[in-house]
């Protein structure tokens, strides 16, 4: 099984972890990372270590971040950079995470890193929708209602 950690700013990580443990239940192998006042970037890439520690050191990692180029991506990079099988999606949202977290469960392996992020990118674009009040009163819209 891979194992996935969120790296945010703040507590994020931490309520976006606790948001999809409420669909699925607690998580073995689901990690939060937070960067918070008064640490730097030394402080996150060793939570992002100590995660991975506790996550069994997968043969996969795959890390959802909140923001490209921030410290939690930023570390996330550093420990990207000396692993094959880890890899980084930056703009993490709920939908994403309930499916790769629903992915975990069906994994046999096969899947590359790179698979496993372009899953991720997609269930995270295909979460993200905008309803309007004309949008909300067409026929068509009504009847998905």
């Amino acid at each position: 099984m891979f194992g996935i950690i969120v790296g945010t700013h703040g507590h994020f990580a931490e309520g976006i972890v606790q948001s999809c443990e409420m669909i699925f239940g607690k998580r073995e192998h689901l990690k939060a990372v937070t960067l918070v006042p008064g640490e730097g970037p030394d402080d996150v890439f060793a939570k992002y270590e100590a995660a991975i520690k506790e996550l069994g050191n997968p043969d996969r990692v795959l890390i959802l971040n909140d923001l490209l180029g921030g410290t939690p991506y930023n570390q996330a990079a550093r420990l990207v950079s000396k692993h094959e099988n880890y890899g980084i999606v930056a703009g993490v949202n709920l939908p994403m995470l309930i499916a790769m977290s629903g992915a975990q469960d069906v994994d046999d392996g096969s899947k590359t890193i790179i698979e496993l992020m372009e899953d991720a990118v997609t269930a995270g674009s295909e979460g993200i929708n905008f309803s309007s009040y004309e949008r909300l009163n067409t026929e068509e819209e009504e009847d998905e209602l």
